[in-house]
């Protein structure tokens, strides 16, 4: 074959048309792909860092569905607690009611002899009530005149007035009394105990109620031994307080309080909606509540340099918040407390305030976790947009630089073109000479 040879003109024509075009072809394929570097051969360093911090960056997405479901499920916990938090107001709600109604439950010692009479009411120109007040409780019984206030006539020997309440824990008050101790003196010390309130009725009567539903045991008689013991005097001295007949010792309230009565059945359907909303509370097979354990992962790294965030969950129960269940009893047995009985209602009481505590304990720590992975959870978000920003960096392509540099390219080409015509015309003015 052959051998063709052109003139100089026409090969750097040739020459510059072929270099415009590549560069031309690669102008359009950045443009197309909206990317500089395609493969490794545009540019090894930038291919492979750009590929890694776009690996990194599907790592922590990745990641994200992980701590959006975690954050899910402590928000579920959350809400369980804020829900418990109310059935457990309610619930002291009710124990108040029960509380409110104590009147029927309260032991009554209802005196029925007047400690004063109409006639002395005369003699001493006052109302019978002020005439049992005034009256001295130990010594010789007389009657109240113009210039004395009259004497009960206990025996020298009774000096204390002891009050009882038998709860669980038996609690005594003693009432030390002496020669000018009067009736008055007495009421006063009565209501101070804490025990019982003692009130004089306009009917001269004594009357003595417990404080709580305990039996409640009033009592004249005396201190002495070693150690010293109280020894319960004779019937009449009590008689001479409230009449004869009357019961004075272990007194209860024959009836129950109807309205605490129906507050039984509420009070334990609360109580159960507690076990249940607990139950309730999971989300994605976790349950915080029922004492699952959470982990969440927060960086795509292994071993020692994992990163991950573990919450711990409660076994929330009502029992696990010491909240027993009520009965109707008048007396408390394990695990249950009585509607009817005071002092069942005042442990109740205070059982439930504990449970408030623990409630906004268990909340505090969970708003803690919940805080600190929602903030995991956006440093991930703007690592993500950090690391594909600085991968685009490296191989994006600046599509208005490229857009410029295509339409010189082509403005180039077809300046080559030009040339390229110019020197084949140059070439054939030759031939026109033969």
């Amino acid at each position: 074959m052959a051998t063709v040879s052109v003139s100089a003109g026409v090969r750097a024509a040739l020459g510059s048309l072929g270099s415009t075009k590549t560069e031309a072809q690669q102008a359009q394929y950045r443009l197309a792909t909206g990317k500089k570097v395609n493969s490794a051969v545009d540019s090894p360093v930038n291919f492979f860092t750009a590929a890694s911090l776009n690996d990194r960056a599907g790592q922590f997405t990745g990641l994200l569905d992980g701590i959006s479901n975690g954050i899910q499920t402590i928000q579920a916990a959350s809400k369980g607690i804020d829900s418990i938090t109310k059935l457990v107001s309610s619930l002291q709600s009710t124990v108040k009611q029960a509380q409110n109604e104590a009147a029927a439950n309260r032991p009554t010692v209802a005196g029925t002899v007047a400690l004063g009479k109409a006639s002395e009411a005369t003699a001493t120109n006052s109302s019978i009530r002020d005439v049992a007040l005034n009256k001295v409780l130990q010594g010789t019984a007389a009657d109240a005149t113009a210039s004395s206030g009259g004497n009960l006539g206990l025996a020298a020997g009774s000096t204390t007035i002891r009050l009882t309440s038998a709860s669980a824990t038996p609690v005594t008050y003693d009432i030390t009394i002496g020669a000018t101790t009067t009736v008055r003196d007495l009421v006063e010390n009565i209501n101070k105990s804490g025990i019982a309130t003692a009130s004089v009725g306009n009917d001269g009567k004594l009357s003595v109620i417990g404080t709580g539903s305990d039996a409640l045991s009033v009592q004249a008689g005396a201190i002495a031994g070693a150690p010293p013991v109280f020894t319960a005097g004779a019937a009449t001295e009590n008689e001479l307080l409230f009449g004869t007949g009357t019961v004075t010792t272990a007194v209860t309230k024959a009836g129950s309080s109807a309205t605490r009565t129906s507050l039984v059945a509420q009070f334990n359907d609360l109580r159960d909606q507690i076990d249940a909303l607990a139950k309730d509370s999971g989300f994605n097979g976790i349950n915080l509540l029922g004492g699952d354990k959470l982990s969440i992962t927060l960086n795509e790294k292994t071993g020692s340099n994992k990163n991950k965030i573990d919450v711990q969950g409660d076994l929330l129960t009502s029992e696990s918040l010491g909240i027993g269940k009520a009965n109707d009893l008048k007396v408390s047995i394990a695990g249950e407390f009585s509607l009817q009985n005071d002092n069942d209602l005042a442990k109740a009481a205070d059982s439930l305030t504990n449970s408030l505590s623990s409630l906004r304990a268990t909340s505090s720590s969970l708003g803690s976790k919940l805080q600190v992975v929602q903030t995991r959870q956006d440093f991930s978000k703007d690592l993500i947009n950090t690391l594909t920003q600085g991968a685009d960096n490296l191989v994006l392509a600046d599509t208005n630089e490229e857009g410029a540099k295509l339409l010189a390219l082509q403005t180039r080409q077809q300046l080559s073109q030009t040339a390229l015509t110019l020197s084949n015309q140059a070439d054939q003015a030759v031939l026109r000479m033969f």
